[in-house]
């Protein structure tokens, strides 16, 4: 969405920008010193909303240097609506073409994979699918089957070890990256969403089932993409997860 970016717009977004022409106060003063306080305190309130969006973007470029791109990213990106739960949406775009950021590609995906933690948890609500249900299903019903996911579901997929960048940014004592192609399930069986790694064609499959396709028609896409891709163990996730809400039209 387009911001239309006026004058006063501009000029709070922007500490370097000259003050509005024209500004008084309540009594009829000028207000520059006033408006000074307001476009500190408004560049604040958005560079900590994007470091609560963002904690290991943050934590990967430092946090000085966050500071200096989220001043070009609120200058780039202002609001378009009050509300600072869906604030930084263009962040993974402006990391791959920002100048200081551009030459470092996982910080992109690194953000979508935070921006969709993000998204996963103000999703709807919805029943997962009973897994004796799914068990009792013929193969042969199940493979002509469509499979609905819930609305907190999202899938990454990244030609870098994402998730592991995550989880050694965010767990003490998790593992150091090995880069490699990563595909992340992003679900939200409780309160909290939470990432989680896709085997082997894994990604291709949940993609597949997003998209609509029948079950079976995402199997031979899935095993199509990758020769080691394991059913069992995604499905074993999907349904541990929650990920599935109904099976069929």
């Amino acid at each position: 969405m387009s911001v239309t970016q006026t004058p006063f717009r501009v000029a709070v977004l922007d500490p370097d920008a000259e003050r509005p022409s024209g500004l008084k106060d309540g009594q009829g003063r000028a207000a520059g010193r006033r408006f000074d306080v307001y476009r500190n305190n408004v560049a604040v309130s958005l560079s900590e909303a994007l470091e609560a969006a963002f904690p290991v973007i943050r934590k990967l470029v430092g946090e000085e240097n966050f500071k200096i791109l989220a001043s070009a990213f609120l200058r780039a990106h202002p609001p378009c609506t009050p509300l600072m739960m869906f604030y930084g949406a263009e962040m993974p775009e402006f990391l791959g073409d920002f100048g200081p950021t551009r030459g470092t590609g996982y910080l992109s995906d690194v953000a979508r994979l935070e921006l969709a933690l993000r998204e996963s948890y103000h999703a709807a609500d919805a029943d997962p699918v009973d897994p004796t249900a799914l068990q009792a299903l013929p193969a042969e019903d199940l493979m002509q089957s469509t499979i609905t996911l819930a609305p907190s579901v999202r899938v990454i997929r990244s030609e870098w070890p994402v998730y592991s960048i995550w989880r050694y940014n965010t767990e003490a004592d998790a593992p150091k990256p090995v880069m490699a192609a990563e595909d992340v399930l992003i679900a939200r069986p409780e309160l909290d969403p939470a990432p989680h790694l896709l085997p082997s064609g894994g990604g291709t499959f949940v993609a597949a089932l997003s998209d609509g396709q029948l079950f079976g028609a995402a199997v031979e896409i899935a095993t199509n993409a990758s020769e080691t891709f394991d059913l069992g163990a995604v499905l074993a996730l999907l349904i541990e997860t929650e990920a599935m809400t109904k099976i069929g039209d």
